[in-house]
């Protein structure tokens, strides 16, 4: 399975997105994404060949190709996890689902670009951290490896989603002194999400923490005010 997929993702390169993509993925000289290797497929096609093969796959190839040193080969088999883990649930196959999380998070520094934490994070964790324990995500977020901090702030948004705000605002709150812009980004893109559902808890926690909020959060954080108010917050940071 890992030839076919590999023989496929080939064929799939796109060398006219070599000319766009750099600049998403950071790949210039200094850049966290300077030593990655692309092959420059757009990101649709990569979810049809995960959806297409992920029943056929092992977790022995999901193993070794999540380690390959072309980014969107690992894109698709952390891509595979998710489809795997959306059937073992709707099967409600509980032991294959923890299988499939424990998996996650024993690979988690494989997924070394926003992107590769984006796409999958929220849709494993969120949904198993449901009915249990979180501590998970304070573990990650207190790991000095910045994707993994990535992961443990994007994976609270359907929490939010679902007006469940606790972790995400003390996550968030933790972070807010970190000296990455990736982190800034995700933080301030959470704090959105509780703004669209509380305006008021969101300008409790803007009020209570303005002074060390980076202003790359607080922009996320705000886009959606009325021009007045977003005026007065970025006069007070």
């Amino acid at each position: 399975m890992q030839k076919i997929i590999l023989l496929e993702l080939n064929k799939l390169k796109n060398l006219e997105k070599a000319k766009v993509l750099p600049r998403f993925f950071k790949t210039g000289k200094w850049e966290y994404g300077e030593w990655d290797k692309f092959l420059w497929i757009p990101v649709p096609d990569l979810k049809i060949l995960a959806k297409k093969y992920f029943s056929d796959t092992t977790f022995d190839d999901v193993d070794k190709l999540v380690k390959s040193e072309f980014h969107e080969v690992r894109a698709v088999w952390f891509l595979i996890l998710c489809y795997k883990y959306e059937f073992e649930t709707k099967k409600e196959n509980f032991d294959l689902q923890k299988e499939i999380v424990d998996f996650y998070l024993s690979h988690l520094e494989y997924g070394n670009n926003w992107d590769l934490v984006d796409l999958v994070c929220y849709k494993i964790l969120w949904h198993y951290l449901l009915d249990k324990d979180r501590s998970i995500l304070y573990e990650l977020v207190r790991d000095k490896n910045l994707w993994k901090q990535r992961v443990s702030i994007i994976s609270t948004m359907i929490f939010v989603k679902r007006w469940d705000f606790g972790d995400a605002l003390k996550i968030c709150k933790i972070l807010l002194n970190h000296e990455h812009d990736l982190i800034h980004k995700a933080v301030g893109r959470i704090l959105r999400e509780i703004w669209k559902k509380d305006e008021k808890i969101l300008k409790n926690f803007l009020d209570e923490n303005l002074n060390q909020m980076s202003r790359t959060t607080l922009r996320y954080a705000i886009e959606k005010f009325d021009e007045k108010t977003r005026k007065y917050y970025l006069n007070l940071n």
